[in-house]
């Protein structure tokens, strides 16, 4: 063999040895399981769908989307044990109560499945259940700050519409948004159900009821976007101070007509996505980052509109 030819047969296996390794690692093909607590109406919960669709693409993985339809949360219980009972590589869950989804995701756990919690809990609670570690927003940390900058703003008293009253870890936003302000929560977190109808009309009620009323936060676009047309039919949309977590189309709207101050974006695309990669390269390769991930929180202001704006309901 000439020193040339050698040459090229050393250059050719060197070019195509990260390439088969490349193909190889894609071609594992593991299986995760990704269990929201989401009712099949709340839309918000699309851009967490796109997220793990476009890990699972990355990493050469398939994830399935599972939730309990009405998003009753013993029912998501049963989805983790049924999660388990399939074998999956890895299981991503939220934690939207821990009483009840404690024991699903532990026995998944003591079965030997990898488990990341993401979006709600809070990173003890992932480390009480086994799980690897946390991935999603501080609610009551995002409340406290939301109330701070409320209460800079010039916001003394306030309604906090909770569509999620059944999951302890959202009311957590109104209850640090209370202690930012300074003031009582008392009662001023309002029980608002799911329905827009009903909540648009219990937002009516209870500003008509409590007209010294100078600031409102929902929770998410199920109850923000009822609210807003509320303060449109009462005739304080812009008048009051409004801020919402979450983002969505008629939030992006009603942020660029000035209805709504601010809305926090808990980047659930990142909630989504960053439990596939990680998930897949502690399969792969046994890496893991050392901290739990905080996704949020950000404000979205008028200002910082234009890439929110274009991507709101997919990737923001």
């Amino acid at each position: 063999m000439t020193s040339l030819f050698k040459k090229l047969v050393l250059t050719t296996a060197l070019v195509a040895a990260p390439m088969l390794a490349a193909t190889q690692a894609l071609a594992e093909g593991e299986r995760y399981v990704l269990v929201s607590h989401a009712p099949d109406s709340d839309s918000w919960w699309n851009t967490v769908k796109n997220g793990i669709k476009l890990g699972g693409e990355q990493m050469g993985v398939t994830v399935e989307y599972r939730n309990p339809p009405t998003g009753d949360i013993a029912d998501m219980a049963r989805i983790i044990d049924q999660a388990a009972a399939s074998k999956p590589d890895g299981i991503i869950t939220t934690l939207a109560d821990f009483d009840v989804l404690k024991e699903p995701i532990r026995k998944a756990v003591d079965q030997g499945i990898d488990v990341i919690i993401m979006n709600t809990g809070t990173p003890e609670q992932a480390r009480e259940v086994g799980a690897l570690m946390y991935v999603g927003q501080p609610e009551y940390d995002a409340g406290l700050a939301a109330g701070m900058r409320a209460k800079g703003d010039g916001v003394t008293s306030f309604l906090c519409v909770n569509h999620a009253i059944q999951q302890p870890t959202v009311g957590e936003r109104c209850r640090g948004f209370a202690v930012g302000l300074g003031v009582e929560l008392g009662g001023s977190m309002l029980d608002s159900g799911t329905d827009p109808a009903e909540i648009k009309n219990k937002v009516l009620a209870y500003l008509s009821a409590n007209p010294d009323t100078n600031g409102i936060l929902t929770l998410g676009p199920v109850s923000a976007d009822p609210t807003i047309a509320a303060l449109k039919e009462n005739g304080m949309a812009g008048q009051i101070y409004f801020g919402t977590f979450d983002l969505g189309e008629e939030i992006v709207k009603a942020i660029k007509e000035g209805v709504i101050q601010w809305g926090i974006d808990q980047q659930p695309f990142l909630q989504a996505y960053l439990p596939v990669v990680i998930l897949t390269n502690y399969d792969r390769y046994g890496v893991l980052p050392g901290n739990n991930i905080n996704s949020g929180p950000g404000f979205v202001t008028k200002d910082g509109l234009e890439k929110v704006e274009k991507f709101a309901g997919e990737y923001r």
